[in-house]
């Protein structure tokens, strides 16, 4: 259902891309009404895209699972499913169908794992020149979470990005080569990002 807070300035694409242009990332609280709220993060986190590395316990792993890589083939799906249900968390309905209007309008991608016709688990972010935020990820079988992460890497790396922000680090992403940078750095690092062309995501469908 589609209340009145879906069509609040800030949960429209104009709204969010100007978010995210100025280094803020939205995090919405639930039952909120009116505004989403923009946050910062110092340090920031963010992922290599030349020198992500695939842990060697996870490379087998995603040799046994056989997932496909597919992008854009089902978002709403994929977005959806990162909100999962759950009360009390950032990524709530009103913000799932923000970033499904953000994706129509072509600023937000998913990277997905299939096996047998089934989505099995995939990410989603916002992607601006040659900045992707890598938003939320789910999965619903083993290592189809990890294989949308290193899929999204191979993308990042054939479409020529610059910056991959994942806001916050944990121990999982560190073991991919997730580091943290200060403010200022990144705020450096995303005048870089934004100063290139747009990723060309329609040339990064891969066959499933």
């Amino acid at each position: 259902m589609h209340g009145p807070d879906a069509d609040h300035p800030t949960l429209q694409p104009d709204g969010l891309l100007a978010g995210y242009l100025r280094g803020w990332f939205p995090m919405d609280d639930e039952g909120a009404r009116g505004p989403v709220g923009f946050y910062e993060a110092d340090p920031r986190a963010v992922m290599p895209v030349e020198g992500f590395r695939v842990p060697r316990s996870v490379a087998r792993g995603l040799r046994r699972a056989g997932y496909a890589i597919r992008v854009d083939a089902a978002f709403d799906e994929v977005a959806a499913a990162c909100a999962g249900g759950r009360e009390g968390v950032w990524l709530t309905p009103r913000l799932v169908r923000a970033y499904g209007r953000l994706h129509r309008a072509g600023h937000a991608h998913s990277v997905e794992a299939w096996r047998d016709g089934r989505l099995c688990g995939g990410l989603f972010g916002v992607c601006l020149g040659g900045m992707f935020t890598s938003e939320s990820m789910f999965h619903r079988e083993p290592e189809a979470g990890n294989a949308a992460l290193v899929g999204a890497a191979d993308v990042l790396l054939r479409l020529g990005a610059v910056l991959w922000d994942i806001q916050m680090a944990s121990e999982h992403t560190r073991r991919f080569g997730a580091r943290e940078v200060s403010a200022r750095e990144y705020a450096r690092m995303l005048a870089r990002a934004l100063d290139r062309p747009p990723l060309n995501w329609s040339a990064a469908a891969a066959p499933g």
